[in-house]
């Protein structure tokens, strides 16, 4: 049992789990760098401590400050949030030996599933379909399984996501450049050069299904989420249920899901991702273990708070539902809002948000640290709003989408926004029928169209 949580995160996750943490009684301590120190998190917790100069590496990624904070805080828990230190085995360890309660899964969970070779390995154990692939860093192994698997491949870092350290392969003649590339960037990224090798699938959807756990062996897996609107690998739009998954494949996904999830005796929130290729075959390709950026889709489809429910699991408690209640209700879409330039190749964009209007009305969720006169420093991820839409379908939820994103302001920086009212206008979206490489392709056909016209 515990009464105090720290919060080792910043932005809009950390005020997300301290409005969790009130509502469920708990009193909340942030450890905030010095860039962050004007932000919404410090202004609305109980407590607040500085751990350390703006750069992550020497805050939120320091580990001894995190734990030094957390012990003359005295709080008995420490909630990760996403990025930084909610995989880091090596702090969930230190926490587990320490008696502070890691509001996440066990060190075991993520040791299984944080190296993508020995995730794999255990999804072909019980029978869960993977895309073929070699993990090592032995380079003239890698490249005869490349041409045994047949080109294009897939190169990424074993240790690590979001896009680095992964590059497309079309030929024998790249791969051993790529190969460097992407061992050096991994190595830079996740302080290790182990890569992974997987068939490269043409026009494939990103589809991922959340679960959550408790210590008493149940799992319960929720409604799937589609990932596919994503630029090198970056997530920009997700939604809820998936405009291409039917009964059959939403079934085949649970179950894949649940066996996964109960082989590894997983215990918190997580997030089982896969590919779907053209014929509809699904294939595993990772495990987050923590809370997803897109969990809130998921919390309106199904009526459950997951940050609530995590930190209740962490607590000790039974899951107070069981599978049969959770069902899909309505639909929901979620844009992830950047502070970055779309015309300048995504350049970021911090600077002082100089007039902020958010919009609201039916079907509108908001989960935001900024404010107006805020400014956003230039150290962290550029995320800087959720705008979430939801209806009684696909139609009505798009329609308040796009009344969102046209009543939405943000002066003074760039934003994503008016990008993402030309996709929300574009036939390939409205139809549901997008893959994960449509992104690309959109934005280079309006490359085109700008140099005709110049």
């Amino acid at each position: 049992m515990f009464k105090k949580v720290f919060v080792a995160n910043r932005g809009e996750i950390a005020l997300r789990v301290i409005r969790s943490c009130k509502e469920l009684g708990l009193s909340t301590v942030i450890g905030f760098s010095e860039a962050d120190r004007d932000t919404l998190p410090v202004e609305l917790a109980d407590e607040k401590i500085c751990v350390g100069p703006a750069p992550a590496s020497e805050s939120y990624l320091n580990i001894p400050s995190i734990i030094g904070a957390i012990e003359i805080t005295k709080a008995q828990a420490v909630h990760p949030g996403y990025g930084f230190l909610s995989e880091n085995i090596q702090f969930v360890e230190i926490c587990e030996a320490s008696g502070i309660t890691f509001i996440g899964p066990t060190s075991k969970n993520i040791q299984l599933m944080g190296d993508k070779a020995l995730a794999k390995k255990t999804a072909k154990e019980c029978k869960v379909p993977v895309v073929p692939g070699y993990e090592g860093s032995v380079l003239k192994e890698a490249l005869a399984h490349a041409r045994r698997i047949g080109f294009p491949v897939i190169i990424k870092a074993s240790a690590g996501g979001g896009g680095r350290g992964m590059r497309k392969v079309n030929s024998a003649d790249e791969f051993v450049k790529l190969w460097n590339t992407c061992q050096e960037e991994a190595k830079a990224a996740f302080g290790e050069g182990a890569l992974y090798v997987e068939k490269f699938l043409e026009r494939p959807r990103h589809i991922e299904i959340q679960l959550i756990g408790d210590k008493r062996g149940n799992i319960i897996v929720f409604p799937e989420r589609d990932c596919s609107i994503q630029r090198r690998h970056q997530k920009l739009i997700e939604e809820s249920p998936s405009p291409c998954v039917d009964r059959k494949l939403r079934k085949k996904l649970y179950r894949y899901a649940y066996r996964l999830a109960k082989r590894i005796g997983y215990q918190s929130t997580g997030t089982i991702e896969f590919l779907v290729d053209s014929y509809n075959s699904p294939y595993f390709i990772e495990m987050n273990t923590r809370i997803q950026v897109e969990h809130p889709i998921t919390e309106i489809v199904s009526g459950i708070d997951l940050v609530k429910h995590q930190i209740l699991v962490a607590r000790g408690d039974k899951l107070p539902f069981s599978q049969k209640d959770i069902n899909i209700r309505g639909h929901a879409i979620e844009c992830r809002i950047n502070a970055e330039s779309p015309s300048k190749n995504f350049i970021p964009s911090p600077g002082r948000i100089t007039k902020l209007v958010l919009p609201g009305g039916p079907g509108i969720r908001i989960d935001t640290h900024i404010y107006e006169g805020y400014t956003i420093p230039p150290y962290y991820d550029s995320l800087i709003v959720k705008l979430v839409a939801y209806g009684m379908n696909r139609a009505e939820t798009i329609g308040r989408m796009q009344r969102a994103l046209e009543e939405i302001k943000i002066e003074g920086i760039e934003t994503t926004v008016p990008l993402y009212q030309r996709i929300f206008e574009h036939p390939i979206f409205l139809s549901g029928r997008y893959s994960t490489k449509w992104l690309e392709n959109f934005l280079a056909s309006e490359q085109e169209q700008i140099k005709r016209e110049a």
